[in-house]
């Protein structure tokens, strides 16, 4: 779920507008485009039927029009219908924004404006958003962490009344990264590649989206956390022989933060997998997998060297030093180090 701003959560916003209660201006802003979207569509949605949406829904685009123009056109009257809807997209491009406080003193009742900023948000000092927030809401909408992922994973494909097992979430996240309206995009091909089968795993998302249920970063990490050589060097020859499928610095990312996530681990105050998966705030199985098979492996010393060597890869990869190494051959130059 996103992180609160300013007092209120995307779920409690949905469930306003699911309960018929819509606020005159919603600002929607922030890095994550993925809530900014789905709320403005929701809130459309829910505000007009399709049939009051041809005269009532007004959609302006920031580089294209004014402040100006968006008050004038959030001042009509809605027609044959209870309200009108305004979106502005890309306000963050929007000239005179600043005239939006204004307005936002004395909002229609009649009227829905929805300001979409993306890609940053704006000063909560300033006078437009202390306005907006007092005749509606203002939503920042925040990138997840990595370690959010699988959660916000699981908790898509639960509401599509689906499953994932844990090990597909992960392949899929490590895959994906970040990019939650892509990760969406992914899980709703495979909600309806399972069908009935509503359950999820490797050989679904290997299937549908081609992605190797064993030659992947998170099996390579698996293999790693083991000291399992031949699996660990089964891997790094299958990425080095398909470099459609491999690309070194989301591999190097992934090692990097398993490492650094090791390190810390030691210094947990509780050993426990639920100790350590509370300190790392990771979930038990995580821990389970990966985490505490490596910390019977691996020195702290060792992890220190490790991540070292990680870095210095990295800037191999990038040209420092006048390497001229391949990027198969970096990978398994570290490979070896991390496991002899």
């Amino acid at each position: 779920m996103a992180k609160k701003a300013g007092g209120i959560t995307y779920q409690e916003i949905i469930q306003q507008v699911k309960a018929g209660v819509f606020r005159p201006i919603y600002y929607l802003m922030g890095d994550e485009a993925y809530y900014i979207d789905r709320l403005s569509d929701y809130i459309v949605e829910r505000a007009l039927t399709e049939d009051e949406r041809d005269f009532n829904l007004t959609v302006l685009y920031g580089p294209q029009t004014t402040g100006e123009e968006v008050v004038n056109a959030a001042k009509r009257y809605p027609m044959m219908a209870e309200r009108q809807v305004v979106v502005v997209r890309e306000a963050q491009s929007l000239p005179h924004r600043e005239v939006l406080a204004f307005y936002a003193q004395k909002p229609m009742p009649t009227t829905v404006l929805i300001i979409c900023h993306k890609n940053g948000a704006m000063d909560r000092r300033t006078a437009l958003a202390k306005d907006i927030q007092k005749a509606g809401i203002v939503f920042e909408s925040n990138k997840l962490y990595e370690r959010e992922l699988p959660g916000f994973v699981s908790n898509y494909v639960r509401r599509k009344g689906a499953e994932i097992t844990p090990d597909a979430s992960q392949i899929l996240c490590e895959h994906v990264g970040a990019d939650l309206n892509r990760l969406a995009g992914e899980l709703d091909k495979l909600i309806v590649a399972v069908g009935e089968r509503h359950r999820i795993d490797a050989q679904v998302i290997q299937d549908n989206i081609g992605i190797s249920k064993e030659y992947n970063v998170f099996e390579l990490l698996a293999a790693l956390s083991v000291k399992d050589v031949v699996k660990a060097n089964r891997i790094v020859k299958y990425f080095d022989s398909n470099p459609k499928n491999f690309a070194l610095q989301p591999v190097l990312s992934s090692l990097f933060k398993f490492y650094a996530d090791l390190m810390l681990a030691y210094y947990s105050p509780v050993k426990s997998e639920e100790g350590i998966a509370a300190w790392l705030e990771q979930s038990t199985w995580q821990v389970r997998r990966n985490i505490t098979p490596a910390m019977q492996r691996y020195t702290a010393m060792k992890v220190y060297q490790i991540i070292g060597e990680i870095r210095r890869t990295d800037g191999a990869s990038k040209g420092v030093g006048g390497q001229k190494t391949s990027d198969g051959d970096l990978l398994k130059e570290l490979v070896f180090f991390i496991l002899h």
